[in-house]
């Protein structure tokens, strides 16, 4: 998580993997706010990452955000994490790819184009084999170079389809997983243009079912 104030980010704090996120994340929001001489009541705006991602994690900080949201009555900015990943983006090309780890064999993967000093989604985020992504995001940038982004470039780099890419001297820059720092910079921005939502209104972008869906719908179809 991040505090962010006066166009700076006062304080961080990052959850490490192994320590179950639900049990951290309010002690570790109380002591950021404690470091920053302020407390939840005095939060303008909340910006939460809305997915792709694990379904624990992005159902645990969109549920802490909404509650938040709905007590203290104050904006919300639900944050795709693919477009913080490709905001990162380097280089001149009109497109960007940004992708992360799905497990399964699969990335989470959107191809954005950019516009101004923002970026157009082309299509939808997805949820996709790594060397179908590779072809799709080819696909959508209709010939032109394409920036590729991720976490988790190596995701990609042993598929046989990236090698195309590579011989266009295309390379994937890798950016932080710790996300939380762009996305308060991304959030006070929308707010301050106007562009956000509320409590009511917030929704998950899982991009994938659940394991509990697939199973029971699974089963049901099986009789079961």
């Amino acid at each position: 998580m991040a505090l962010w104030r006066d166009g700076a980010i006062l304080h961080t704090s990052r959850h490490e993997a192994g320590e179950e996120y639900s049990s951290w994340l309010l002690p570790a929001v109380d002591e950021v706010l404690k470091k920053g001489g302020c407390k939840r009541a005095d939060v303008e705006a909340y910006g939460v990452a809305s997915g792709p991602g694990s379904f624990t994690g992005v159902r645990v900080g969109l549920s802490t955000v909404k509650a938040w949201g709905e007590v203290y009555g104050k904006p919300i900015v639900a944050v795709s994490r693919l477009e913080v990943m490709a905001l990162e983006a380097s280089g001149g090309a009109n497109y960007v790819a940004a992708f992360g780890n799905a497990q399964r064999e699969q990335v989470f993967g959107a191809v954005y184009r950019r516009h101004g000093a923002g970026l157009e989604i082309l299509g939808e985020e997805m949820v996709i084999a790594p060397g179908r992504f590779v072809q799709r995001a080819a696909e959508l940038a209709v010939g032109e170079g394409i920036a590729w982004v991720s976490s988790d470039a190596d995701c990609i780099l042993n598929v046989e389809e990236w090698r195309a890419r590579e011989k266009l001297n295309e390379r994937i820059e890798t950016v932080s997983c710790f996300l939380a720092p762009k996305i308060a910079s991304i959030t006070a921005n929308r707010v301050a243009e106007g562009r956000f939502t509320d409590a009511l209104a917030l929704d998950a972008n899982y991009v994938r079912r659940s394991d509990a869906e697939i199973f029971w719908k699974g089963g049901a179809a099986h009789g079961r």
